[in-house]
């Protein structure tokens, strides 16, 4: 683990990231566009903060426009203002990106805001730490080992602070992650949120033993490139299923998007493209599974509420994600330290921007 050593912010929190950009005196340009850059630009709008510019990568300048505004190129933005503070609205884990936002974070005002994946009600702002800092207490205490600790102080600093030093000074590698996990003896898995068969395919690496995968994915799209994925494996049986795993079972709808951000209702929207989706329960499968992984876009804790059987009666391994929600990083963690003491939970964050790839693995 890239190691620094880091506490919970002060109680009461007195600022956060959001009133510093209130009080900003000189332009504010959004780096990025998509499906984050609209996210961000309604969360500036209630604060009644407008971006003067947006701006992309040199090689993604093609003359195109976002909201109205010509996309600038970095280098057009230097020679527009002389001084300005930049949003970065885009995700990454590649380490050549992120050497670039590095170089360019310590010349200029930069900010990685923490935007939530699903439930976008809520932000992880100075009143939301302030009003839930009981729980971001207890869920730090349930933790089993320092680098848990230092992590969750270093997440809850970026998500208040924007900044990516904090995510830069505390992440682990895939190899440190499933080295706290039983990988001899684990042979059945239940992966849930399944995607393309990407962690299938790390599960094939990383447990010698494997024999059985459950994969479970709601997205048509995506669900299609999982049996495309699972069409090519020899070694492994797997069954996959196209359903959303909740706490009941019924039906759903998905808010389709053929990518890592679909999301799962109860009812319809009309605000995205959606499909019906069964809704399913891990233990109306009625497996016994070694190991599960929960990555189900913003539903953790109904995936988990509904493998409570599973998980009494096998005492598997798990590793359940906590970046979808802004409550996730605490309130996942105080569920299950409550439900299930005899686990020790740890805490690792793989190398990314923003705060993603945040995982809980209880063994």
């Amino acid at each position: 683990m890239a190691y620094k050593k880091y506490t919970l912010p002060e109680y009461p929190q007195i600022s956060d990231m959001w009133e510093e950009l209130k009080e900003k005196d000189h332009p504010i340009v959004v780096y990025g566009m998509g499906n984050g850059a609209d996210k961000l630009f309604d969360r500036l709008a209630a604060y009644g903060i407008t971006p003067a510019a947006v701006f992309a990568s040199d090689g993604f300048v093609r003359g195109h426009s976002y909201r109205g505004m010509r996309v600038l190129s970095f280098g057009e933005v230097r020679e527009r203002f002389s001084d300005f503070t930049i949003l970065l609205s885009f995700a990454t884990r590649l380490p050549e990106v992120i050497d670039q936002l590095r170089s360019i974070d310590e010349k200029y005002d930069m900010y990685v805001p923490d935007m939530p994946v699903a439930g976008e009600d809520e932000y992880f702002d100075r009143t939301f730490y302030n009003e839930h800092y009981e729980e971001i207490r207890s869920a730090y205490d349930a933790l089993a080992d320092d680098e848990s600790k230092n992590a969750f102080c270093a997440i809850i600093r970026y998500k208040l602070s924007g900044r990516m030093e904090y995510l830069l000074g505390c992440h682990s590698t895939k190899d440190e992650m499933y080295s706290l996990l039983p990988c001899e003896g684990i042979s059945t898995v239940a992966d849930l949120g399944a995607y393309n068969g990407d962690t299938l395919k790390e599960a094939r690496e990383y447990f010698p033993s494997l024999a059985e995968c459950i994969a479970v994915e709601p997205d048509p799209r995506t669900f299609r490139r999982l049996e495309r994925y699972v069409a090519t494996v020899g070694d492994v049986r797997v069954r996959c299923i196209r359903a959303a795993v909740s706490d009941v079972v019924g039906e759903g709808v998905i808010r389709a998007s053929g990518n890592r951000n679909s999301t799962v209702s109860a009812t319809a929207s009309h605000e995205y493209r959606e499909e019906d989706v069964p809704l399913i329960t891990l233990d109306s499968l009625n497996i016994e599974p070694d190991y599960i992984k929960y990555d189900v876009e913003g539903e953790e804790l109904a995936a988990l509420i509904g493998s409570d059987e599973t998980i009494r009666r096998c005492r598997p391994s798990l590793l359940v994600s906590l970046y979808h929600r802004s409550r996730d990083i605490f309130a996942l963690i105080n569920y299950l330290a409550v439900s299930y003491p005899d686990y020790r939970l740890y805490l690792r964050r793989l190398f990314c921007l923003p705060a993603w790839e945040i995982n809980l693995i209880l063994t």
